[in-house]
């Protein structure tokens, strides 16, 4: 009998290697490591986001994007819609573009046109990062466009530095506003080569996330010019966002930024390896086949059920847990996961992963549950 949720959940907790992510301290060991931090760097509550640990942090992001003002929120999902509605309304027009798998569009039952009355044109292609033709072909008139770096609906897929230019110069030419979904930000500037200012160079806002990399609890930052910074705080308070205390978003946050964004490059170097190594075995491929960032998609020629049950079967006999969730791909009978490089991975040889993915494989072939047992798609719960 496949294994219920709960007990899916308890098993993974019990894997001494969880292959997706970086490695997750308990609640009390995190609470005691911030304890610790806070304590040595003589941290004290803000009051409604007024206080040195946020006001610092803020400017310490703006500066690092290579912008003039930045504010921390509590989500990224208030993030973009404050972006929206400030662009909107300073072109009079409600009307935006999109990447077409936008988490916009797709979890966040379309607060966009629910609570800022506005209208959501997708740019591009589904599996492919937005370009400058793309943007071309839209005839209508918009406030602004919304651009994902990188696309994770199609295993963090970023355009070439080239595309990226040739993108932010047709958005310049037309006038209109390039706001970046930088939710997985952190992980473009080894690709690229290049600083998180040279990227956002071109961008009139950015948003950027504070636990997808960095490791805080919960929390973003949106960063632009002054003005819109300035209408930024206003939109925050009108929508619930200027909490008593943003020190316990902040504080996880500056406690392990400078780390994080430090091992970036050995963790994209890690993938490359990873991936390769992956690529060889029969019945599995990886898109990209050679990855941008440090997150993949990996497809296995077997459907979601049986393979998930692989993946319990193969945890219980050995203590690591090889992938997260797994939907429908397009093509019948196949499956995808997504997996993050993170530290977990940079002290495990492939040597020692690859008969443990060959062994998931073989399981999820031979499982006696080998026709889906019903259409699982990738969770949509907001993650911003």
């Amino acid at each position: 009998m496949p294994l219920t949720d709960p007990e899916r959940k308890a098993l993974r907790q019990r894997c001494s290697l969880i292959v997706s992510g970086f490695r997750e301290p308990t609640p009390a060991e995190a609470f005691r490591e911030l304890a610790a931090w806070c304590e040595a760097n003589a941290v004290a509550h803000d009051h409604y986001g007024d206080g040195k640990l946020v006001t610092d942090f803020e400017a310490k992001i703006a500066v690092l994007l290579g912008k003039p003002a930045a504010i921390v929120m509590p989500s990224g999902v208030m993030a973009q819609l404050i972006a929206v509605r400030i662009r909107t309304e300073m072109k009079g027009l409600a009307r935006f573009g999109l990447h077409p798998t936008s988490h916009l569009l797709g979890h966040e039952s379309e607060a966009y046109a629910a609570l800022m009355h506005c209208h959501a044109v997708p740019v591009g292609e589904r599996l492919s990062p937005m370009r400058a033709k793309d943007l071309e072909s839209v005839k209508e008139a918009l406030a602004c466009v919304l651009v994902e770096l990188p696309i994770r609906e199609s295993g963090g897929r970023l355009p070439s530095w080239d595309e990226l230019d040739a993108l932010k110069a047709t958005a310049n030419a037309r006038g209109i506003p390039l706001h970046m979904d930088g939710a997985r930000l952190w992980e473009c500037a080894a690709y690229y080569g290049r600083s998180y200012a040279e990227i956002a160079d071109g961008f009139a806002s950015i948003y950027v996330s504070l636990y997808k990399g960095i490791g805080s609890f919960a929390g973003a930052v949106l960063v632009g010019d002054a003005d819109f910074i300035a209408t930024a705080r206003l939109w925050r308070r009108r929508m619930g966002g200027t909490l008593h205390h943003l020190s316990p978003l902040v504080a996880p946050a500056a406690m392990r930024f400078d780390e994080r964004i430090a091992l970036m490059p050995a963790l994209y170097e890690r993938t490359l390896a990873f991936a390769a190594r992956l690529q060889a075995l029969d019945g599995l491929r990886v898109n990209p086949a050679v990855p941008q960032t440090n997150m993949l998609h990996v497809a296995f020629d077997a459907p979601v059920d049986a393979l998930l049950d692989a993946r319990d079967r193969v945890a219980e006999r050995t203590g690591a847990w090889l992938l997260n969730h797994a939907w429908v791909a397009d093509v019948p009978g196949w499956s995808i996961a997504e997996i993050y490089v993170g530290d977990t991975l940079l002290d495990v040889d492939d040597t020692q992963l690859m008969p443990l993915f060959d062994q998931l494989l073989t399981d999820a072939r031979s499982s006696p549950g080998l026709r889906s047992r019903g259409r699982r798609r990738r969770p949509r719960g907001s993650d911003r």
